[in-house]
């Protein structure tokens, strides 16, 4: 299952003293699961604009302390600067990154909000996805007027805040109103262009950008731009919506750019803007030689990228996820003026690198986990080792899919068999996952024996701990055996369908996922028998021997297929 992540980008009405900045940003940082990518302050705005990300909860924990406090230490009566604002924390969007939708993010935003408003005492309007009134959805009109407004728009209901709405008092005074939202990752590009010429480059980025160009009398480039009844200057809209863009000439590189800012990845993602600014460059006599990405991105904006290139090849999706990052880095030129590293630029990367303080198993050579499993200690085990054997029974289904899905003369099959690998993927990441999390279960019930045992408090949380954690250990191996039963459609199909010169790979995939079914089902067996819930043991139990009577009849029937066409 992908993990769930949001980002937080609040604007704290500060940019000069490094010392209020540090400590709201020890807010964030306190807490546990949240990494903080970026602080910008800026002087003539005396504004910071700070970066986030994590868990759901954890992120909108650390953004209500990070409001908080700034609304402690920043006097709006007292705060100039070039920016428009209204409060100490101005604005408090969560933006989806991955495993969240935008509507979900709009209602942890609300919540948000009517926290800051109850706890902290700091009054909420809410706005973009976030938003109770449509016209809210512009932050412009909830920031009408700026901090100066307030007076006035406390006291008059159609323009008072969404949660904490009262008279305009020494609080309000000090910590002005903070506007808290949703909306969608913002990605920032640049396309280089094989060109000096920065009008060319402003004809591209016309022809893209939702906002197109000015109309203009006769149809010349020349011509007067044509304006409507109210005056207005008419628009020929461009060929991506939710993209806004201009050209420029960089001296650093030589080269002009497309500059551009996509605001909604769902609406036009990375690779689509880039197929349509290669064409309409193309069609100006220019050729887009790369691509530079300004900041950070969700991971999902180079997987989905690099499915598509693939796909445009009739090749298969079901490869490993590095494979595919590195043919959306190739296929968009993302390295060509500088390498470009998905461990610096991709957020789900920075964060797991900050997480992974713990040497996992799954990180280890064919050879150091092999030893480490041989050593003295108890885990690694056969509950880890059976997971594994899993992992490998998928993957070589997978590998028979892609063989399969580049066999020659078979070309009008490489979707259907590309589908299979894409399964085989992701059941071998999911096995691969659990992995780590048997010898994570084995290591709570030695915490838990580890626990204090003087006093009777003491010796019931020690037991009642001990059971959760056996509980616990029983369930992930049987998790093992309903992921690893999976493996076997894989392995039939390529069998029965696959390339014939890999059917014995088919056959060694199965041998592999019924090994690792049995095995980790005396696994739940061992850990089951410590249960003082006898109902519960005996049900997983249950289940347990069900899984490995249907494993040892699948296995039986691929291996006769198998064995038909040796």
């Amino acid at each position: 299952m992908q993990k769930k992540l949001i980002e937080c980008v609040p604007n704290f009405s500060e940019g000069r003293n490094m010392g209020i900045i540090k400590e709201i940003t020890n807010e964030i940082e306190s807490v546990k699961g949240v990494k903080l990518l970026d602080v910008d302050p800026g002087d003539a705005t005396n504004r910071t604009v700070v970066t986030f990300v994590g868990e759901p909860e954890a992120v909108v924990e650390a953004a209500f302390l990070g409001v908080k406090k700034a609304g402690q230490l920043i006097d709006m009566r007292q705060h100039h600067g070039a920016h428009p604002r209204m409060g100490a924390t101005d604005v408090c969007p969560l933006i989806p990154v991955s495993g969240i939708t935008l509507e979900e993010c709009a209602e942890l935003a609300r919540k948000l909000a009517e926290r800051i408003a109850n706890e902290a005492k700091i009054p909420c309007y809410c706005y973009e996805a976030a938003a109770f009134k449509p016209e809210r959805q512009n932050l412009a009109v909830c920031r009408a007027g700026e901090y100066e407004a307030l007076p006035e728009k406390m006291s008059n209901p159609e323009k008072a805040p969404d949660f904490g709405a009262r008279p305009y008092d020494e609080g309000v005074a000090r910590t002005g109103c903070t506007a808290v939202g949703a909306r969608d990752f913002l990605i920032a590009v640049n396309y280089n262009l094989n060109t000096t010429s920065t009008r060319r480059a402003n004809a591209i980025a016309f022809d893209v950008r939702e906002k197109g160009r000015p109309k203009r009398e006769g149809g010349s480039p020349v011509g007067k731009p044509m304006k409507d009844e109210n005056g207005e200057t008419i628009m020929i809209p461009g060929t991506l919506k939710a993209t806004k863009a201009i050209g420029w000439f960089i001296d650093e590189y030589g080269v002009a750019q497309v500059s551009m800012n996509i605001t909604n990845i769902n609406v036009t993602p990375l690779h689509v803007a880039f197929d349509e600014v290669c064409r309409c460059a193309q069609n100006r006599g220019i050729r887009v030689t790369g691509t530079e990405i300004v900041g950070l991105m969700p991971k999902r904006t180079l997987i989905d990228a690099g499915k598509y290139f693939l796909e445009k090849q009739n090749r298969s999706t079901g490869i490993p996820e590095n494979d595919i990052i590195n043919i959306a880095v190739k296929s968009m030129g993302l390295d060509d003026l500088k390498p470009f590293n998905p461990r610096e630029k991709v957020i789900e990367y920075l964060l797991e690198d900050a997480n992974n303080t713990a040497k996992k198993l799954v990180d280890l050579t064919v050879k150091g986990f092999a030893e480490e499993t041989s050593r003295e200690s108890p885990a690694p085990g056969g509950g880890t080792i059976s997971a594994y054997m899993g992992a490998l029974g998928a993957a070589l289904g997978t590998m028979v899919a892609n063989l399969s899905s580049h066999k020659a003369g078979w070309d009008a099959r490489w979707n259907e068999f590309s589908q299979w690998a894409d399964k085989g993927q992701v059941l071998m990441t999911e096995l691969l996952h659990l992995v780590d999390e048997d010898t994570e279960a084995f290591n709570r019930i030695m915490e838990a024996f580890g626990m204090p045992k003087k006093t009777d408090e003491e010796k019931a949380a020690r037991s009642a701990a001990i059971q959760a954690a056996t509980l616990y250990a029983t369930q992930v191996p049987l998790q093992t055996m309903k992921a690893s039963f999976k493996a076997f459609d894989i392995c039939r199909a390529m069998a029965e369908e696959g390339n014939p010169n890999s059917v014995s790979d088919a056959g060694v995939g199965a041998l592999a996922a019924r090994a690792a079914v049995l095995g980790a089902g005396l696994n739940v067996k061992i850990n089951a028998g410590s249960l003082a819930d006898k109902a519960m043991a005996e049900k997983l139990v249950g289940e347990a021997n069900e899984l490995i009577a249907k494993a040892n009849v699948e296995e039986k029937e691929i291996i006769k297929i198998v064995e038909s066409k040796l």
